[in-house]
């Protein structure tokens, strides 16, 4: 095998949108996400819409959806 081939990997502290961080191993120092299992739907049973854009705001305004149910 070649030497020097792989990075050196170092602790690194991942920062989550949410506020909650953890510590793991990468070849960066810090990691910033949008969603972490602490505020992911799957993990927390509850349905939330993440929408950094506004993109679904802006649909609902389009075509008139409230959420309701009803049009």
């Amino acid at each position: 095998m070649k030497s020097d081939l792989h990075p050196d990997y170092i602790n690194a502290v991942v920062t989550c949108s949410c506020g909650s961080s953890f510590e793991t191993r990468s070849t960066k120092e810090s990691l910033h996400v949008d969603v972490c299992s602490s505020c992911h739907p799957f993990f927390t049973g509850e349905q939330r819409i993440v929408d950094t854009a506004g993109r679904v705001e802006r649909f609902q305004r389009r075509y008139s959806i409230t959420g309701d149910g009803s049009n």
